[in-house]
Protein backbone atom coordinates (compact mmCIF):
# COMPACT_ATOMS: atom_id res chain seq x y z
CA UNK A 1 0.00 0.00 0.00
CA UNK A 2 2.81 2.38 0.56
CA UNK A 3 4.49 1.74 -2.88
CA UNK A 4 1.14 2.50 -4.45
CA UNK A 5 1.11 6.07 -2.80
CA UNK A 6 4.54 6.71 -2.98
CA UNK A 7 3.59 5.83 -6.89
CA UNK A 8 0.61 8.30 -7.39
CA UNK A 9 2.83 10.67 -5.52
CA UNK A 10 6.05 10.74 -7.86
CA UNK A 11 3.37 10.31 -11.07
CA UNK A 12 1.36 13.54 -9.79
CA UNK A 13 4.49 15.71 -8.83
CA UNK A 14 5.81 15.06 -12.82
CA UNK A 15 2.56 15.72 -14.38
CA UNK A 16 2.68 18.99 -12.83
CA UNK A 17 6.31 19.64 -13.45
CA UNK A 18 5.47 18.67 -17.19
CA UNK A 19 2.52 20.59 -17.19
CA UNK A 20 5.09 23.38 -15.45
CA UNK A 21 7.51 23.24 -18.02
CA UNK A 22 4.91 23.39 -20.58
CA UNK A 23 3.32 26.69 -19.18
CA UNK A 24 6.85 28.27 -18.99
CA UNK A 25 7.62 27.22 -22.82
CA UNK A 26 4.14 29.18 -24.17
CA UNK A 27 5.18 32.00 -22.50
CA UNK A 28 8.30 31.86 -23.78
CA UNK A 29 7.06 31.20 -27.41
CA UNK A 30 4.21 33.47 -27.22
CA UNK A 31 6.31 36.54 -25.62
CA UNK A 32 8.71 36.11 -27.43
CA UNK A 33 7.06 35.98 -31.01
CA UNK A 34 8.10 39.15 -32.87
CA UNK A 35 4.84 40.39 -32.66
CA UNK A 36 4.53 44.15 -31.30
CA UNK A 37 2.86 44.69 -28.36
CA UNK A 38 0.37 47.76 -28.15
CA UNK A 39 2.94 50.01 -27.15
CA UNK A 40 5.86 49.02 -29.57
CA UNK A 41 6.43 51.00 -32.69
CA UNK A 42 8.04 49.21 -35.66
CA UNK A 43 9.20 51.28 -38.87
CA UNK A 44 9.79 49.20 -41.91
CA UNK A 45 13.11 49.61 -43.59
CA UNK A 46 12.78 52.49 -46.32
CA UNK A 47 10.46 54.61 -44.23
CA UNK A 48 12.54 55.09 -41.01
CA UNK A 49 12.89 58.98 -39.54
CA UNK A 50 15.68 60.38 -39.53
CA UNK A 51 17.43 60.37 -35.71
CA UNK A 52 18.84 64.29 -35.34
CA UNK A 53 21.57 65.12 -33.93
CA UNK A 54 22.39 66.83 -30.98
CA UNK A 55 25.39 67.56 -29.00
CA UNK A 56 24.99 67.26 -24.79
CA UNK A 57 26.60 67.09 -21.57
CA UNK A 58 26.54 63.95 -19.74
CA UNK A 59 25.89 63.09 -16.42
CA UNK A 60 29.36 63.07 -15.38
CA UNK A 61 30.05 66.39 -17.30
CA UNK A 62 32.09 64.30 -20.68
CA UNK A 63 30.50 65.67 -23.54
CA UNK A 64 28.42 63.51 -26.33
CA UNK A 65 27.89 64.00 -29.83
CA UNK A 66 25.36 62.06 -31.07
CA UNK A 67 27.02 62.19 -34.60
CA UNK A 68 29.55 59.19 -33.16
CA UNK A 69 27.32 56.86 -33.23
CA UNK A 70 26.81 56.38 -36.62
CA UNK A 71 27.54 53.16 -37.51
CA UNK A 72 25.72 51.21 -34.92
CA UNK A 73 23.04 50.07 -33.71
CA UNK A 74 21.78 52.31 -30.85
CA UNK A 75 19.39 51.78 -27.96
CA UNK A 76 18.30 55.43 -26.74
CA UNK A 77 15.96 55.45 -23.84
CA UNK A 78 14.38 58.74 -21.85
CA UNK A 79 14.07 58.08 -18.22
CA UNK A 80 14.24 60.26 -14.92
CA UNK A 81 15.45 58.60 -11.60
CA UNK A 82 11.49 60.09 -10.16
CA UNK A 83 9.81 57.62 -12.89
CA UNK A 84 8.56 54.69 -11.10
CA UNK A 85 8.26 52.84 -14.52
CA UNK A 86 11.92 53.99 -15.66
CA UNK A 87 13.08 52.63 -11.76
CA UNK A 88 11.01 49.37 -13.19
CA UNK A 89 12.59 49.13 -16.36
CA UNK A 90 16.63 49.43 -15.04
CA UNK A 91 17.36 45.85 -14.49
CA UNK A 92 16.15 44.75 -17.89
CA UNK A 93 18.39 47.34 -19.98
CA UNK A 94 21.29 46.67 -17.81
CA UNK A 95 20.98 42.94 -18.70
CA UNK A 96 20.10 44.00 -22.64
CA UNK A 97 22.99 46.45 -22.66
CA UNK A 98 25.14 43.52 -21.12
CA UNK A 99 23.97 40.74 -23.85
CA UNK A 100 24.21 43.28 -26.83
CA UNK A 101 26.52 45.51 -25.94
CA UNK A 102 29.52 42.88 -26.70
CA UNK A 103 27.90 42.60 -30.16
CA UNK A 104 28.37 46.45 -30.54
CA UNK A 105 24.89 47.84 -29.80
CA UNK A 106 25.47 50.79 -28.19
CA UNK A 107 23.48 52.23 -24.83
CA UNK A 108 22.63 55.38 -24.40
CA UNK A 109 20.19 57.56 -21.53
CA UNK A 110 18.53 60.96 -22.19
CA UNK A 111 17.49 61.53 -18.01
CA UNK A 112 15.10 64.11 -17.72
CA UNK A 113 13.95 66.62 -15.57
CA UNK A 114 16.49 65.63 -13.16
CA UNK A 115 19.55 66.35 -11.46
CA UNK A 116 22.82 64.49 -11.87
CA UNK A 117 23.37 63.40 -8.27
CA UNK A 118 19.91 61.71 -7.87
CA UNK A 119 20.07 60.31 -11.86
CA UNK A 120 23.77 58.75 -11.10
CA UNK A 121 22.74 57.58 -7.22
CA UNK A 122 20.14 55.17 -9.55
CA UNK A 123 22.25 54.41 -11.93
CA UNK A 124 24.87 53.05 -9.78
CA UNK A 125 21.89 51.14 -7.43
CA UNK A 126 20.95 49.49 -10.27
CA UNK A 127 24.56 48.74 -12.12
CA UNK A 128 23.93 50.55 -15.15
CA UNK A 129 27.31 51.46 -16.75
CA UNK A 130 26.65 53.10 -20.00
CA UNK A 131 26.32 57.02 -20.81
CA UNK A 132 23.39 59.16 -19.78
CA UNK A 133 22.74 62.90 -21.05
CA UNK A 134 21.69 65.23 -18.69
CA UNK A 135 19.07 66.63 -19.98
CA UNK A 136 17.20 68.37 -17.45
CA UNK A 137 15.52 71.27 -19.69
CA UNK A 138 14.41 68.16 -21.67
CA UNK A 139 16.23 69.87 -25.07
CA UNK A 140 17.38 66.31 -26.35
CA UNK A 141 13.77 65.06 -25.59
CA UNK A 142 12.69 67.65 -28.06
CA UNK A 143 14.94 67.49 -30.65
CA UNK A 144 14.22 63.48 -30.62
CA UNK A 145 10.30 64.20 -30.18
CA UNK A 146 10.20 66.08 -33.86
CA UNK A 147 11.15 63.19 -35.31
CA UNK A 148 9.00 60.87 -33.76
CA UNK A 149 6.26 60.87 -31.13
CA UNK A 150 7.75 60.93 -27.88
CA UNK A 151 4.72 61.24 -24.96
CA UNK A 152 6.76 60.92 -21.88
CA UNK A 153 9.02 59.10 -19.66
CA UNK A 154 9.85 56.23 -20.41
CA UNK A 155 10.37 55.99 -24.08
CA UNK A 156 13.19 53.82 -25.50
CA UNK A 157 14.22 54.32 -29.48
CA UNK A 158 15.89 51.97 -31.53
CA UNK A 159 18.20 53.73 -33.94
CA UNK A 160 19.72 51.23 -37.03
CA UNK A 161 23.44 52.02 -38.42
CA UNK A 162 22.32 54.36 -40.87
CA UNK A 163 21.10 56.65 -38.11
CA UNK A 164 17.67 56.26 -38.83
CA UNK A 165 14.66 55.26 -36.17
CA UNK A 166 13.89 51.51 -36.41
CA UNK A 167 10.85 51.83 -33.98
CA UNK A 168 10.28 53.31 -30.29
CA UNK A 169 8.74 51.70 -27.01
CA UNK A 170 6.27 53.84 -24.97
CA UNK A 171 6.61 53.05 -21.41
CA UNK A 172 8.74 50.65 -19.92
CA UNK A 173 10.90 48.29 -22.05
CA UNK A 174 10.71 44.22 -22.05
CA UNK A 175 12.97 41.88 -23.09
CA UNK A 176 10.95 40.83 -26.28
CA UNK A 177 9.74 44.24 -27.49
CA UNK A 178 13.24 45.83 -27.93
CA UNK A 179 15.25 42.17 -28.95
CA UNK A 180 11.97 42.23 -31.63
CA UNK A 181 13.58 46.21 -32.36
CA UNK A 182 16.92 45.48 -31.89
CA UNK A 183 16.29 42.42 -34.73
CA UNK A 184 14.73 45.05 -37.10
CA UNK A 185 16.96 47.43 -36.67
CA UNK A 186 19.72 45.13 -38.04
CA UNK A 187 17.73 45.21 -41.24
CA UNK A 188 18.80 48.88 -42.91
CA UNK A 189 17.75 50.46 -45.03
Amino acid sequence: MFRAKRRTVVTTAAAVFVLLVAAVVITVVTQGNGEASDNMVAYPAGQRPAAPEFTATSLTGTPINFASYLGKIVVLNIWGSWCSPCRGEGQTLKYLDEQYGPAGVAFLGDDIQDTPTNALVFLHSVGITYPSVNDSNEAVEQRLSIAVPISGTPTTLVIDKTGHIAGLIDGAVTYPDLTTLLRDAAVTQ
